[in-house]
């Protein structure tokens, strides 16, 4: 019997991605350095924190999505922009997949009993000052999310298809402390995913379907 090739931008199609690659969260050097090589922002003297975010791949059979976040306007930090479910990696958690499931319902009361964690992608270094390790799950749909307002304003699904084509992928600046940083930027409707997000996203594309 011949096999079924899964739909494009499928979760079925997602996971033989993930599962084609060897070692998919060993080996290659991502972070925002590859876009702002010598830049002052990444000479800091301080280590860099340990956090962990979710990719959440929503199973929407055919047409995937992944679920994302608009941080609150009053936090004091990157306030405003949008995100994935995420954050430090505490002493408590005994590895980074923890840390991203319990961010992830803290942020938006999406519980792990819906998350299917089916491995991690390279760590993404941000000039921020932390090492982010970027953990993929796939979502049963027909969740209800219950928002953290101090954390989250908003959470909202974008199609894998989109964020998946490298025509959506617009390169983009701004000024810190006179120097031009580049990054990003991958505007979705009244939404503009950017930065960190944006850029774990092109890493996301550049492992398993470029």
């Amino acid at each position: 019997m011949d096999q079924v090739t899964p739909a494009p931008f499928s979760t079925a199609d997602f996971r033989a991605r993930f599962a084609a690659q060897p070692d998919a969260h060993a080996g290659d050097d991502f972070g925002d350095h590859r876009f702002n090589p010598g830049h002052p922002r990444l000479t800091q003297a301080k280590p860099l924190r340990d956090a962990a975010v979710l990719i959440p791949v929503v199973d929407h059979q055919g047409d995937a999505t992944v679920l994302l976040t608009k941080r609150a306007e009053k936090l004091r930090s990157h306030s405003g922009q949008v995100a994935f479910p995420g954050g430090t990696i505490d002493a408590t958690d005994p590895n980074p997949e923890a840390a991203a499931l319990r961010e992830t319902f803290e942020e938006i009361g999406l519980g792990e009993d819906r998350i299917e964690i089916i491995g991690r992608m390279p760590d993404y270094v941000a000039g921020s000052g932390y090492r982010i390790a970027p953990v993929l799950g796939i979502v049963r749909p027909g969740f209800q999310l219950t928002l953290n307002t101090e954390e989250v304003d908003a959470a909202f699904e974008v199609p894998l298809r989109f964020l998946m084509d490298p025509a959506n992928h617009k390169r983009d600046s701004r000024m810190w402390n006179d120097l031009e940083w580049f990054f990003y930027d991958m505007p979705y409707g009244d939404r503009r995913i950017w930065g960190v997000t944006a850029g774990i996203i092109r890493t996301l594309y550049e492992r398993l379907y470029a």
